[in-house]
């Protein structure tokens, strides 16, 4: 076995393919300007294929840290019922493109959703359509849009809705099924799923044809038409640059899963908890600034929580999840005060820091790096690591210690240098037992004490080891726990008990067994049946010959949290280590969970990194 990559450019590069299941059925391509419209598979719908897990057109996406979520249509307050006259107050009230990308720009996102289209803000499409059924605007407020951000680099995606269980919100049909039949030459009810699939899939391939330069759509939920008549292929083969994401369910062919707004984690930032799909899928949340009220301005100017939406921001840049902010825009555009007032405040607080959010992946998970999550004395945080120099990370501390000192797991990076990244001075520190000690801390940031860490490397992580397994699922072997890839898992098959066993090739000095689990169980119990599905008993054995092991040289429980995880041993010369795991978290009544275990990662540390460069400071 070979050390965890550190280096996320060589990481980056990797590119797996899942097995693309063969649709039948399906037409010739059809021209450019036409959808195609195959026929249905037997059983009436059209498999979903899986696409590459990474793929260029994600660029964009993977190097952003967040967007801004606008949720805006004719039910933004006051609410208009007529489409003329909510795009006449929206012209008369000076809307322009450019306020929300200088807003985007404060918030230092890197692309926009706008959601106009949205089942509770009256299906309003906010650019000039020759299809009928609901809201269009003669003005092309969706193409300045793209061209205002496009002009400052950034993207714009659209939402597109499945849903037309609100056509009748407040009392009013905001749906036109007669003008969308006459248009089709058939009756077509769009107050039905089918229907509304027919009209939603029509308007996707209008706006295609229409904006070349768009980022791609943010889908909410999915619609048997559409899988039916294969519309996320179509996308693909048309707009090869469109990024598809999905709100709230996995669908393999889209590039990106959205997890919409979670409460009940601890601590309450650390959004990234209820995230329920592994990476490195393409992964995103998406959150209200305004800590009550709708998603979209209904009115009324909540106040904004800042030490919780910068804490979501950072938990989900230390974890290598994209965040999307939602803001409750007015009827001209402009953000309720409060709102507007905490993107100003964003601007100047995170320019100081923003080398240890941009350009970054979460440390301590696929991409190497410190410890994250619970540390000493309460303290609570993330840590970053750069993609260009895996020894450059950064160590996010949103809660402090209640003492002055940080204790941080090394990982086995070797230590250089400490300074605090907003004032630029160096801080005391210390490394010993694989730990990384800070003192002296003090005057603590209210929501982000940002630590810059140099490493020189890593030491003492065993190389050319063998990794077997007492249990695996199909093409997910215990070497595949041990072969560098993140793109590849040890798979248990959900046995119970089960070993990992260690093969170093002879007798060498272990110290230490490093573990990254597969980050795809919830870490608190959103109802009975979500359990964390991570190692809870444990046993470590070890042995000479392989096949006399002795009684186990260390036992315990792991906790339920995210991120690397070591289990320290008194250090002996041993051939094979053994990792015996007896119980996960997750309980009987979790389905999908019990008895689950996959790991990324593991390796044996024959010894604790030692500091860099002779000593400390």
């Amino acid at each position: 076995m070979t050390p965890p990559t550190t280096d996320p450019r060589a990481r980056a590069a990797a590119i797996v393919l899942f097995v693309v299941a063969l649709v039948l059925g399906l037409g010739h391509p059809a021209a450019p300007a036409t959808p195609r419209d195959p026929s249905p598979a037997a059983n009436g719908s059209t498999a979903v294929q899986p696409l590459d897990l990474e793929n260029p057109r994600q660029d964009f996406l993977r190097n952003s840290v967040g967007g801004l979520f606008l949720h805006w249509g004719l039910r933004t307050a006051p609410a208009h019922t007529s489409c003329t006259a909510w795009e006449d107050d929206v012209t008369n009230g000076g809307w322009t493109p450019d306020y929300w990308v200088k807003e985007a720009q404060k918030l230092h996102t890197q692309y926009l959703v706008l959601a106009s289209f949205h089942s509770r803000l009256g299906y309003a499409r906010p650019w000039p359509s020759r299809i009928p059924g609901s809201c269009s605007t003669e003005r092309d407020f969706l193409g300045e849009l793209i061209t205002a951000a496009k002009a400052k680099g950034m993207k714009v995606i659209l939402y597109m809705t499945n849903d037309p269980q609100w056509h009748d919100e407040g009392g009013h049909e905001w749906l036109d099924s007669a003008a969308y039949s006459s248009y089709k030459g058939k009756h077509v009810d769009l107050t039905t799923n089918d229907g509304f699939g027919q009209f939603s899939y029509d308007n996707f391939f209008e706006v295609m044809d229409r904006y070349p330069d768009l980022g791609g759509f943010w889908i909410d939920n999915d619609s048997s038409y559409w899988e039916s008549h294969d519309l996320y292929r179509q996308i693909y083969d048309r707009r090869p640059n469109y990024t598809l994401s999905n709100n709230n369910e996995d669908t393999p062919i889209m590039d990106m899963i959205s997890n919409e707004q979670k409460t009940g984690m601890t601590p309450a930032y650390d959004y990234p908890q209820a995230v329920y799909t592994a990476q490195p899928r393409l992964t995103e949340a998406d959150f209200k600034l305004p800590s009550t009220g709708a998603w979209w301005y209904s009115g009324s100017d909540p106040s904004v929580d800042r030490a919780l939406t910068l804490g979501r921001l950072i938990t989900n840049a230390g974890s290598s999840v994209k965040a999307l902010m939602a803001e409750t825009a007015q009827v001209n555009g402009t953000f309720p005060a409060n709102q507007a007032a905490f993107n100003t405040f964003a601007d100047s607080y995170l320019d100081p820091i923003w080398e240890s959010l941009h350009g970054t992946e979460g440390g301590g998970y696929l991409y190497g790096g410190l410890k994250p999550g619970a540390w000493n004395d309460g303290a609570y945080g993330v840590t970053t690591i750069a993609k260009a120099d895996a020894d450059r990370q950064y160590v996010h501390v949103l809660t402090p210690p209640s003492t002055s000192t940080l204790r941080v797991r090394d990982n086995g990076y070797r230590i250089a240098s400490v300074t605090n990244l907003r004032t630029g001075k160096a801080v005391s520190w210390s490394q010993s037992g694989g730990v990384l000690t800070l003192t002296g801390l003090g005057a603590w940031d209210p929501y982000d004490t940002v630590f810059k860490v140099t490493t020189a490397g890593r030491q003492g992580i065993l190389t050319g080891v063998k990794v077997s397994a007492s249990a695996s699922a199909s093409g997910h072997t215990g070497q595949a726990a041990g072969d560098r890839d993140h793109l590849t898992y040890w798979d248990s098959d959900k046995t119970l008990p089960v070993n990992l066993t260690f093969d170093l090739g002879s007798a060498k000095k272990v110290q230490y067994l490093g573990l990254n689990q597969r980050e795809d169980s919830v870490a608190y119990a959103r109802s009975d049946t979500e359990q964390s599905a991570r190692i809870k008993d444990y046993k470590v054995y070890l042995s000479n010959d392989g096949s006399t092991w002795g009684s186990a040289v260390k036992t315990g429980q792991l906790p339920s949290r995210r991120g690397i995880q070591g289990i320290d041993l008194t250090a002996a010369n041993a051939r094979y280590v053994r990792l015996e795991v007896d119980t996960t978290w997750a309980a009987a009544t979790d389905t999908t969970r019990y008895k689950r275990l996959r790991i990324d990662e593991a390796w044996i540390g024959t010894s604790y990194a030692t500091p860099a460069n002779g000593g400390q400071s």
